[in-house]
């Protein structure tokens, strides 16, 4: 049996108000806020997210 990898990933995001960083799903269902200044950072569109923060890394 092989193993299926999964296509969706966990983005680490810096705020570009307040330079927090956090860690986000890949493809949010609902409006991501930076957990410091309430700013949003991602945005659902049905598929991948619109990011909306400085891409720091992609997490496996």
């Amino acid at each position: 049996m092989k193993s299926i990898e999964p296509e969706s990933k966990y983005i680490k995001l810096r705020c570009n108000k307040c330079k927090n960083e956090q860690v986000v799903f890949g493809k949010p269902s609902s409006i991501v806020k930076c957990l410091v200044c309430d700013v949003p950072i991602a945005e659902p569109t049905g598929g991948k997210g619109r990011i909306k923060a400085r891409i720091l890394e992609v997490l496996e």
